[in-house]
Parts: C-alpha cells; sequence; structure tokens
C-alpha cells in the first residue's frame, strides 16, 4: 500500500517511524515547512540498519507526492496550548485542513482519509464535506487514544497489566467523551467489581484531562506518543484487512438516533475503511449524555463552511 502522512510534527513524524518499521507499504510524508518532512526522513532512513527493516519512506514539501495514496494520515494543525481546549482550535484549524483537503481530493481521490487535527470529530465531518469522499473512506482517530488512556489509569490503579482491560470510551474526543465503567472489563469481568463508584468517577475525571495535563506538563505542543501508536492501530487493521473492532470516529446516519455527525463509536475496520458501525446498547442516562454532547458538536459545525 501506499500511506501518505501530512505534517512532519511530532506526531506525522513518529507515525511514519511506527508504520515504516511494520512494513505496512511504502511511506510518504509530507509538510510545508521547508526541508522537515526530507529532514526527518533521511533521518529514519539511517535508522533502517539499526532496527534491521528494509522500510522505504519519501519526504517532500510537494502535496503531489501523495498521489495515488491507497490511506491518507491527516495530522496537520495548530496543536493545543496550556489553558486551550480542543474546540478552541475550531476556526483556525477548519481553514488549515480545507486546504490539505483539496489537495488530497486533486491528487488521492480513492483514498481512505484518516483526521488525526483536533477538535477531532468536527474537523472530519469537516473532511467529510471538503473531500465528498464517500462516508466508510473518512474515518477520525481519537476515542482509541481515550480509551488507552482510560486503560492505563485503570491499570495503574490496580497494579495490573493494561493488557488485562478491555476499556469503552465513546462520544466526543474532547470534554464531553464518555467513559462507559459498565461495559469496561477487567480480566473479562466488569470495572466495577473492582472500584467503587467514588475511585472509577476520579478515573474518568482524569481520562477526560489527560490530553490537557500533557499539553500544560509538556508547555508547548501536545501528546504524541500515544496517538501516533493510535493511528497505527489503524491504518493496521486497513492495511491488514483485520476486520478489528476499534473506537474511532466515525459518521452517523442513523445508528444512535443520531444522522450527519461524527462521534467516537467501536466500529469494524478492514481494507474498505469502516466496513461495520457497532451500535452499544446505552443505558437511559449513557444515552442522555451522548445525544447532549452530539447536539453540542451539531452547533459548533453549524458555523463552518467548507
Amino acid at each position: 500500500m501506499k500511506i501518505s502522512i501530512i505534517g512532519a510534527g511530532n506526531v506525522g513524524g513518529l507515525t511514519a517511524l511506527r508504520l515504516a518499521q511494520e512494513n505496512l507499504g511504502e511511506i510518504v510524508l509530507v509538510d510545508i515547512a521547508p526541508g522537515l518532512a526530507k529532514g526527518k526522513i533521511l533521518d529514519l532512513a539511517d535508522a533502517r540498519a539499526l532496527v534491521k527493516s528494509d522500510y522505504h519512506i519519501f519526504g517532500s514539501e510537494d502535496f503531489s507526492q501523495i498521489k495515488g495514496s491507497d490511506i491518507v494520515i491527516n495530522t496537520a494543525g495548530l496543536p493545543r496550548k496550556p489553558g486551550m481546549t480542543r474546540e478552541d482550535l475550531l476556526y483556525k484549524n477548519s481553514r488549515i485542513l480545507k486546504d490539505v483537503c483539496l489537495k488530497i481530493k486533486a491528487y488521492a481521490p480513492e483514498a481512505i482519509l484518516i483526521v488525526v487535527t483536533n477538535p477531532l470529530d468536527l474537523m472530519a465531518r469537516y473532511a467529510l464535506k471538503a473531500t465528498a469522499f464517500k462516508a466508510h473512506k473518512v474515518i477520525g482517530m481519537g476515542i482509541s487514544l481515550d480509551s488507552a488512556r482510560f486503560t492505563n489509569l485503570i491499570a495503574e490503579e490496580l497494579k495490573l497489566s493494561p493488557l488485562d482491560i478491555d476499556a469503552c470510551v465513546i462520544g466526543v474526543h474532547g470534554e464531553g467523551m464518555l467513559p462507559l465503567p459498565r461495559l469496561t472489563t477487567v480480566k473479562g469481568e466488569s470495572l466495577e467489581k473492582f472500584l467503587d463508584q467514588e475511585k472509577i468517577a476520579d478515573l474518568i475525571k482524569r481520562t477526560i484531562g489527560r490530553g490537557l495535563e500533557i499539553v500544560t506538563l509538556l508547555g508547548s505542543g501536545s501528546a504524541y506518543f500515544a496517538p501516533s501508536a493510535a493511528i497505527a492501530e489503524i491504518v493496521r487493521a486497513i492495511a491488514k484487512d483485520e476486520k478489528s473492532l476499534i473506537c474511532i470516529s466515525a459518521y452517523l446516519d442513523g445508528q444512535y438516533g443520531l444522522n450527519d455527525i461524527f462521534l467516537g463509536v467501536p466500529c469494524r475496520l478492514g481494507r474498505s475503511g469502516i466496513e461495520e458501525v457497532i451500535e452499544l446498547k446505552l443505558e437511559e442516562k449513557e444515552k442522555q449524555l451522548f445525544l447532549e454532547s452530539a447536539s453540542r458538536l451539531k452547533s459548533q459545525f453549524s458555523g463552518l463552511a467548507a
């Protein structure tokens, strides 16, 4: 496969490394900043002998190099700064994304597009509108990262391996995300059997604030180790046609009683992109919170024009 990454910052560069080392295909890294993509690719190429992997990578400032891509990953956009929410980036990043989407549409019209730019769910919807791609070929990376964060915090609390935990988080990749302890399991049993409600509430609060916590500690830029791993998981599922069940931001067309919106839900991913949107059976309170976050997203999106 040909996999193109737009944006050679921390997330884009590390994503290129992860995908290259898994030999998932030819990797193209593009960035408008002079020399940035080329410099990072030279560095990555120099590592091939050391990591014993003959991957094929290319860096450029020329968007035409993404031509014929099977998958395009957009990481371009302004990162959060301390004190900012993801939603604060809405209008600035929508302008960046519009330009990128027009280039993707021109050079890689058959590609599956993975959107990483924040605010994630709104930008995925914006990308769908700007590219006019089929909905199953536009994927927002976000909620799988939140699930991983919830998993990690639970593992630390219980002093277990994160491999023992299957966490469930749905909804917005942002302050309105909805961790679901009822559907989160530890060694196959409900989380609620291991922790009381007060401790679970604390872990949920920490999960919601994890991204901002990292941004604040870094002082400049945002997380990139875990986000790049989340991107790689999605690409792997598509490239290897795994039919994996992964929580991603997907276009809802009647599912969960919602239409014309991107939200984080479990989906089955394969070579064609989103092959199935899974509808969880939500309790009344969970459903209410889910729908409230959807309503806020729709209100925010109405102010944008592709």
